[in-house]
Formats: C-alpha cells, structure tokens, sequence
C-alpha cells in the first residue's frame, strides 16, 4: 500500500495574520487566493473551497465527528493495507476545479500508475477526482449533501460516503449516467462498493460503533476471488498504459 500523509500545517511556521492574509468564513476567492491565505494562516486546521465560497466548519466532537472518522479511515485502510495500488488519505487536500478545493474527511485512490484518475501534484496535493470519498457530517442539512455533492458528482468522484451522525444513517452513492444513486445494501444489510471489489460495510454495525464486526465482514469481502483479481489486475498496470489522470476543470 502507498498512503500518502501531506505535511502537517502545524509544522509551518505561525504569523500574525496580516490583513492580506485573512480567511473568513464565506469569502469568495479563486483558488490561487484561497491557498494562499490557507499556507498564511497555520493557526487555521481545517479550510475548503466549494463552488469558490471558504467553508471554515467548527471544531469537532467526539460522538459526532471524531470517533466515526477514525472508524472511516480504519476501514478504508485496512482495505488498502490489503490492496496494493490503492491508497487512503485522511483530511489531505483535493485540488477538484477551479472553484473548489475541498479537505474530505477521507478518500479511497487507485495510484496513478495503476489507472487512477486522480494523481500527486508536484508541489503535494492530490489533483482531480479521487475514486471515493467519505464525510462525517451531522445532518443532511450540511454542504456534504449539497454544494459539496453537487461538486464531487461533476468532477466525477465515483463513489461518495456520507455518514450523517445525528440521524444514524449512512448513505453511500455511485455515480451514474452523470448522477448520484444510493448503493443498495443487501439481505444482510452490507453495502458493497462497484468500484473497490471487496470493499463492503456491515451499516449496522458501523453505526452501532461495533468496529470489529465492521472489520470481520470486510475480511470476508477481502477473501472473495473479485478482491482477488482486482489486485492482479491493478498489479498487471503499467505507468504507460495506465489511464491518463482526470484534467483539472475550469
């Protein structure tokens, strides 16, 4: 597995912010403007750009935010420990288009090389569409399910997660014929992703909090021959026949 971790912000060295260095909650910027008054401001954790509006979310609880993450991010990375030529990032920042530059709370990338249509820039950022992306929000009242939807389903994030905790539910898409559409879980009330094989999720369980039943169907996922052949196939992937990364919209 290759997992990217970006440079930590609090390794930057802190300023007083200047007035050519605000970021505020609603500002309207490019791109270029808004990573610049990001880099300027390490005081500041968490910033994303959606549709060219700054989204500057609060600080995060624990039952509502920061227990489902981590189980988000074991998940996905114990599918990509078990999948080379995947990778799983955690809060890295996604150049998407022009106006919009979102930092998801997890995202799930075949490499490059292997097919992937995103890619690493020169400079550390993830560019174009990862395959999957997950968010942790409260309710479907947040941007996750509206401005930021609507983004990730014209940039072509295949599959999008959305864990709403507030209301105990998840809700997982894929994206078809130009929209998103609910993935269906099946008798057993598992949710299987169309683009990662063996990647699969016990939904009662993982909302219950019962991390270890999530991980012992994900095992299961992982010993079935789809699983198998998927990693053969990401292995028998060159860099000159893999397909191209996604361009960057304007």
């Amino acid at each position: 597995m290759a997992t990217f971790v970006p440079p930590s912000r609090s390794d930057r060295t802190a300023s007083a912010p200047s007035s050519a260095s605000t970021i505020e909650n609603g500002d309207r910027l490019t791109r270029g403007e808004f990573e610049r008054r990001y880099e300027a401001r390490p005081d500041i954790r968490k910033a994303e750009l959606i549709e060219g509006v700054v989204h500057m979310p609060s600080p995060t609880r624990s039952a509502s935010h920061g227990r489902p993450h981590a189980a988000t991010i074991t998940w996905l990375g114990s599918y990509a420990a078990s999948t080379p030529g995947v990778q799983v990032n955690d809060n890295s920042t996604v150049r998407l288009d022009l106006d919009n530059e979102p930092q998801p709370d997890a995202a799930l990338l075949i490499d490059p090389g292997a097919g992937g249509q995103a890619r690493l820039s020169d400079d550390d950022y993830i560019e174009g569409a990862p395959e999957l992306i997950a968010e942790i929000t409260s309710s479907s009242a947040s941007y996750d399910l509206h401005d930021k939807l609507h983004a990730y389903r014209r940039n072509g994030v295949r599959e999008y997660l959305v864990w709403r905790t507030l209301e105990h539910r998840i809700d997982w898409f894929e994206l078809a014929d130009g929209a998103y559409r609910p993935l269906q879980p099946d008798a057993d009330n598992l949710t299987h992703s169309r683009v990662f094989p063996g990647l699969r999720l016990a939904l009662n369980a993982m909302l219950r909090g019962d991390l270890a039943a999530v991980l012992r169907e994900l095992q299961k996922g992982l010993e079935e021959d789809a699983h198998g052949a998927f990693v053969a196939r990401l292995a028998g992937r060159s860099p000159s026949r893999a397909t191209p990364a996604a361009p960057v919209k304007g």
